[in-house]
């Protein structure tokens, strides 16, 4: 099974900008997108709901915003769209899907540099979603957390780790939560195969050029609970693929 994650920083850019020709080469079991920025009412029904998969759309209440989506070959038993915190939940930063075997959460999480109130809005949300991971694991089930997490957490998952120290996504505090979260039971699924690889980022600014000399952040992940990693065959880092200031990122279970 290949599952993979892509912040394609809107859809309707990306999709014409490869997304279709990276699907359809990649061919994903299950394929997720984060920071959509459209509602499903806005997009063409080849996007929407291709032939031959299921697919579930998590929308900000905001126009333009956020938003995530999953496209599966395989339809989930259940499928929800947040943590039952609603001002987490109207942001359209979830889906989460389950299917069976495990609990596939797709999440864009929040990015707080913008203002002090984003910053605690982000440090609460990373709490709020360990409280519940943390009770949904006690209950005995495996879960699969994938997306663009907005936080790098060792010195070789950004280009500048001194300098970087005191920028949202790799502050402190964050690296912190990242290294409790690991401690619930997840494993990092890249690093479980590149333990001190350097240079391997997922996201690269924009404004700063920054993909030329690879300067950038790992800060999209997949990581899976440690009952699930006898079936990990391989993670990979798609850092060629362009259409976005991110990257996709894969697994392949057995």
């Amino acid at each position: 099974m290949k599952i993979c994650t892509w912040n394609v920083n809107g859809i309707r850019a990306c999709s014409q900008k490869g997304f279709f020709e990276f699907w359809e080469g990649e061919d994903p079991d299950i394929f997720c997108l984060q920071e959509t920025k459209a509602h499903p009412d806005q997009l063409t029904d080849e996007i929407v709901s291709p032939l031959g998969w299921s697919a579930n759309w998590s929308s900000a209440h905001r126009r333009g915003y956020s938003g995530t989506a999953v496209y599966s070959r395989t339809a989930p038993k259940e499928v929800t769209h947040g943590i039952g915190i609603p001002k987490f939940d109207t942001e359209g930063r979830f889906v989460i899907c389950d299917f069976e075997d495990f609990v596939l959460f797709n999440i864009y999480f929040p990015n707080g540099a913008a203002r002090e109130e984003r910053h605690n809005y982000k440090q609460e949300f990373l709490r709020k979603l360990n409280l519940h991971l943390k009770s949904l694991i006690r209950k005995g089930r495996e879960v699969i957390v994938l997306g663009d997490y907005n936080v790098a957490y060792m010195d070789i998952d950004v280009f500048d780790p001194v300098r970087l120290s005191k920028v949202s996504g790799f502050l402190p505090e964050e690296r912190k939560w990242f290294q409790d979260f690991l401690d619930l039971g997840f494993v990092d699924s890249f690093r479980h195969f590149h333990p001190e690889e350097t240079g391997k980022y997922t996201w690269w600014s924009y404004r700063e050029n920054a993909r030329l000399g690879n300067r950038g952040w790992r800060i999209d992940h997949i990581c899976i609970t440690e009952g699930l990693l006898p079936r990990l065959k391989s993670a990979e880092i798609l850092a060629d693929q362009t259409g976005s200031d991110h990257c996709p990122v894969l697994i392949e279970l057995g």
